[in-house]
């Protein structure tokens, strides 16, 4: 049930990764449209359809283009800097960055919007709001300035133990468990990283020194799994109820979440109130 629910909260990515297979294997250049073009309108589509039959609720798909904006501006700079290219023709492309790619970083906020919804996730104790926001936006501004100034990434990798080393992360396929916030980001940022060499096996994008057969780098895992603590706060936004009170008791039927049993002088109290009322 696990492994059924994560595939589903992925759906999205997984379509994208689909999609960049298929038409990789299919397409031909003397075609009327473009590879990346094709790839930009089938995301739209499938955007459209996850709100048509409600994969997605409104607040979600927000916070999620939120992140599409983000990353798609990310995209236009490390492009530009020469970090990895785009290497085929395309009408929707803005300075070397085709429109599709802002939909591989939506499909990352797809995932964590959909998967604490369908774990039923709640994260305790959690930090500070503020604190977090603060920690996201280091992480995202260090993605630019690294390329001028000191690359400040370690101390990003111990600021998120420090600030998420005791959150743990509550979910139920069935009953619930818990799983240490870090840990299911670096797990998390461990496929994020095989989905990139899908990517570049692809030749939809490539790294800069990078042949199509090479493998990503190992450091991009790191790169990953920072980048996704910028998508969690940002999806925290239209998750405000996972974030807040205490952790869910763990039941070993996994029935229902425990609540906690009524005093026995509530119970006298409430049934003194009762009594009265009928006699009058």
């Amino acid at each position: 049930m696990f492994v059924f629910k994560q595939g589903w909260a992925c759906l999205f990515g997984g379509l994208m990764l689909l999609a960049i297979f298929v038409t990789r294997a299919i397409w031909s250049p003397d075609w009327p449209i473009q590879r990346y073009d094709a790839l930009f309108a089938f995301a739209l589509l499938t955007q459209a359809a996850f709100l048509i039959f409600r994969l997605e609720t409104p607040a979600e798909a927000r916070v999620i283009l939120l992140f599409h904006l983000t990353g798609t501006a990310m995209e236009l700079f490390k492009v530009n800097a020469g970090s990895w290219v785009y290497p085929e023709p395309g009408f929707f492309k803005l300075y070397g960055v085709p429109l599709f790619s802002g939909f591989m970083y939506a499909s990352v906020g797809s995932y964590m919007a959909r998967v604490i919804r369908i774990f039923d996730m709640r994260f305790a104790p959690y930090p500070p709001f503020a604190v977090t926001v603060i920690l996201a936006v280091a992480i995202y501004v260090n993605f630019f300035t690294h390329h001028f100034l000191p690359d400040i990434r370690l101390v990003l990798f111990a600021a998120t133990i420090l600030i998420f080393g005791r959150t743990r992360i509550w979910f139920r396929p069935g009953r619930w468990y818990w799983m240490p916030l870090p840990l299911a980001a670096f797990l998390t940022s461990l496929f994020l990283w095989l989905a990139e060499n899908i990517g570049t096996l692809t030749g939809t994008w490539i790294y800069a020194g990078q042949s199509v057969l090479d493998h990503v780098s190992f450091a991009k895992i790191g790169s990953w799994y920072l980048l996704l603590y910028v998508s969690f706060v940002t999806v925290t936004i239209a998750a405000r109820d996972a974030i807040r009170g205490d952790a869910p008791a763990r039941l070993e039927d996994g029935s229902q979440m425990a609540k906690p049993a009524t005093p026995p002088d509530e119970i006298n109290s409430a049934s003194a109130v009762y009594v009265s009322r009928k006699r009058h």
